[in-house]
Parts: structure tokens; C-alpha cells; sequence
């Protein structure tokens, strides 16, 4: 298998705009790509391929509620495993034997890039005989092992929403070049018909949203939408709907039930792309590169802060043992006070997003998921965890001493991160 060393390259000339994004990605990761619509989309259609309902899947508490929906959508059960707490990593070692052999696959997070210990749950997964599924949402210029995130799944999922910016887009990437055409036609039965309307507004969202930020009216778009009754999300968690759900459940696997859970924040995840929006998710990939260098000197920032811990695990070790700072899409800061910390940095218009407190078997309960054995691990990183931009890393840094932010105290017995 490739291990993405090679630059992009150029696409074929006269290739189609999501040909030329399968290719960006392919040479990227030595890898079979399919475009999708959205990451999530993506992942169901890899886990109705490799993975029969009923089946149970190992996955992280701390995620986005949505991934723990889609997982539901397929018709299997997910298992939250118990973490790492200073980088919200599957500790692989907590897993119970028991829990390792009741499992049909294992679905790797990747938080805020941040890399799971891929390698080792390569090798789990080889000896138990099941998949191994990466969610490299917030990962893509990620490495661990010496190779990029997402190249040690069966098969590996991307967000072109997250560093890539252009806010619609996934790529479904394969190990075995032989399900590509069988994947991406999965893809096209399961998408739905391309509407006009959604289109458009994808056209002008760029200009309403810098139309706001310029005006400064954040807070009074927000207030607007909620009297409207247009958000979908009062907390950090969408609201569960229990016996809704339960409905749902009872009739996975099916997508098109779920869809109240899964299309939140992105109503448009499983439309066929125009091709404007094909076009505009290209240049933004074109620009990638830029980005990771802008997010890798940010996060070198942020981790030299008092507020970083050694262990968060944004350093990976490179072929001959050189050591990298990685380009998280968010860098996981430790206040003491975060809802204090999350305020003042509103107050100078920079928003925190991507929290996922309480974690998903606290969210969810025994009904939907099987609990952590462990579960101390990921309630300590979703409660302390502050994800900042690492793009607006010096704002961050002044506003938390001004504020004076205090450290929070690293949980009893946490070590060292892996490289």
C-alpha cells in the first residue's frame, strides 16, 4: 500500500470536476477514493457493505452524535470504548478480551486530528478477522505510524467540510481496489436527487456568512433562528428523542428513518452535487496544502502553551524517528473553567465548536449503546477539552491570558501519549 508521501498532482486534463477530486485524493493516499456527498454519508455506505445488521461496533464516546447515528442507522450496536483522556484516543489495552470478541468491526475518531492507535487496532482487527473503519474527518493531513490517517482501514472516510473549508463534500477512500466500483455504486443507489434550491443557497452561503461576520450580527442571526424554530441543537447534543429513536432502531437498517438524527447541521448529506458545488469543493482542495501549513505552525503555538498537555498526541513519529507536529483541525486546550474560557473568546468574535460533552453512552444510555467499561477516561476530555482553531492560534493565546484561563489539573494516572 502507498503511503502518500507523493504531492497531489495534477488531475487528468479533461477530467470531470469529481473525478478530478477522487484523483486529488487518490495520489494523496495511494488509494481507491469515491466522492460523496458528506463524510457520514460515506460512512453508512461502508458499514452496510462490510458489516451485517446486529453486528457491534467498537467506537469512541466522544463524537459527534451524528457518527453515533449513522452507526444506529445501519443497523448495528454501537460499543463505546474507553479512552485516553488527554487525547480521547481508543486506549487499546482497557478494551476487555470479551468486548474485542463479541466485535464485527472497529471505527477509529481521530479527534480534532489528533490520531486512534491505528497500527494496533490494525492488528487487532487482522487477528479477530473484522474491518477496520477510519473516520478521518478532522484528520486529513494526519499521520501515525509513518503513514497518513486513513490508510490502514478497510475502508476510510473524509470531510472536505473540515481543513479542506468548502463546507459540503466527503471522500469514501478503499484498501482493496476491487469494492471501488462496487462501493460507488452502492453510493449512487442510496443518494438522493440533486435540488435546485439547495444548490443555490450553497452558491450564496459564503456571502451571507461573511455579510454576517462583517456586520457583526452572530448573535443576532442566532437569536433569529431560534425564535424561527430553525436549530436543531439548544445544547452541545441534539436532543435524543428516546421513543422516536427507539422507532427508528426498529426498523435499521434504514437511513431514511434515521434521518432526523443524521441530516443535522447538513440537510443536504446525501444530494447528488451540482456542478458548482463540485467546482468550488476543487479549488478549496487545490488549496489544502496551504491550510495544513497554517494549521501545523498553529498547533506548534497552542502546544507550547501552559494550557497544553505532552500528552495530547499531536506529535507522530516519522520514518528515521524525526518528530512532527501534526495539523490538527482543532487543538484540544485544558482550562479549568471552560464555559469562562469559551466566553471571553466569543466576546472577540472567535467561536468554539466541536464539543462532545457528556460522552455518547452518558447521552444515550444502555438502550442505545453498549457503555464504556471505562468510562472515567472520556468524561474527563469532554469536559475540560477546549477545541480551538488553530488557524486563529494567537488571538486564542492573548485572550486566554488576558482572561487569565487557569490549566486544569491532568486526571489521576495519565501518562505520556504514544508516539
Amino acid at each position: 500500500m502507498a503511503t502518500g508521501e507523493a504531492g497531489p498532482g495534477p488531475a487528468r486534463s479533461g477530467s470531470q470536476p469529481r473525478e478530478r477530486l477522487e484523483e486529488t485524493m487518490r495520489s494523496r493516499l495511494g488509494r481507491e477514493c469515491v466522492y460523496v456527498p458528506s463524510c457520514r454519508f460515506g460512512l453508512y455506505a461502508a458499514l452496510r457493505h462490510w458489516c451485517p445488521p446486529g453486528g457491534r461496533v467498537l467506537m469512541s464516546p466522544v463524537d459527534d452524535d451524528v457518527i453515533f447515528f449513522v452507526v444506529l442507522a445501519a443497523g448495528l450496536r454501537p460499543v463505546q470504548a474507553p479512552l485516553s483522556p488527554l487525547d480521547a484516543s481508543i486506549d487499546v489495552d482497557a478494551v476487555p478480551e470479551e468486548v474485542w470478541g463479541s466485535l464485527s468491526a472497529v471505527l477509529t475518531t481521530n479527534l480534532y486530528g489528533n490520531p486512534d492507535p491505528a497500527p494496533r487496532l490494525r492488528e487487532r482487527c487482522d487477528a479477530l478477522g473484522i474491518p477496520l473503519f477510519e473516520d478521518a474527518a478532522h484528520a486529513i493531513g494526519s499521520e501515525v505510524g509513518g503513514r497518513p490517517v486513513g490508510t490502514w482501514g478497510d475502508a476510510s472516510v473524509f470531510s472536505l467540510s473540515k481543513h479542506v473549508g468548502a463546507k459540503a463534500g466527503g471522500i469514501l477512500s478503499v484498501a482493496d481496489p476491487g469494492l471501488r466500483e462496487a462501493l460507488a455504486k452502492s453510493c449512487e443507489d442510496l443518494l438522493l436527487p440533486r435540488r435546485a434550491m439547495a444548490e443555490a443557497a450553497y452558491a450564496v452561503r459564503p456571502y451571507a456568512e461573511a455579510a454576517v461576520r462583517g456586520l457583526r450580527l452572530r448573535r443576532a442571526a442566532w437569536a433569529t433562528l431560534r425564535l424561527l424554530g430553525k436549530t436543531e441543537r439548544e445544547e452541545i447534543r441534539m436532543p435524543l428523542r428516546p421513543g422516536e429513536l427507539a422507532r427508528a432502531v426498529a426498523s435499521a437498517p434504514d437511513l431514511a428513518a434515521h434521518d432526523p438524527w443524521v441530516r443535522v447541521d447538513m440537510h443536504d448529506y446525501r444530494l447528488r452535487s451540482g456542478r458548482f458545488r463540485l467546482g468550488r469543493v476543487g479549488r478549496r482542495l487545490d488549496r489544502l496544502d496551504d491550510v495544513l501549513a497554517g494549521c501545523r505552525a498553529g498547533t506548534e503555538l497552542l502546544l507550547s502553551t501552559r494550557w497544553a498537555r505532552p500528552a495530547t498526541g499531536a506529535t507522530g513519529t516519522q520514518p528515521g524517528g524525526a518528530r512532527r507536529v501534526q495539523p490538527l483541525f482543532r487543538v484540544p486546550l485544558f482550562v479549568a473553567d471552560r464555559d469562562a474560557a469559551i466566553a471571553a473568546l466569543a466576546r472577540r468574535g472567535i467561536v468554539v465548536g466541536y464539543l462532545y460533552d457528556p460522552p455518547l453512552d452518558d447521552y444515550a444510555g444502555a438502550e442505545f449503546t453498549d457503555l464504556s467499561p471505562s468510562p472515567e477516561g472520556a468524561r474527563w476530555f469532554a469536559r475540560h477539552a477546549l477545541p480551538v482553531d488553530p488557524l486563529r492560534a494567537r488571538a486564542v493565546v492573548e485572550v486566554l491570558e488576558a482572561s487569565g484561563a487557569r490549566p486544569a489539573e491532568a486526571p489521576e494516572g495519565a501518562g505520556t501519549s504514544r508516539g
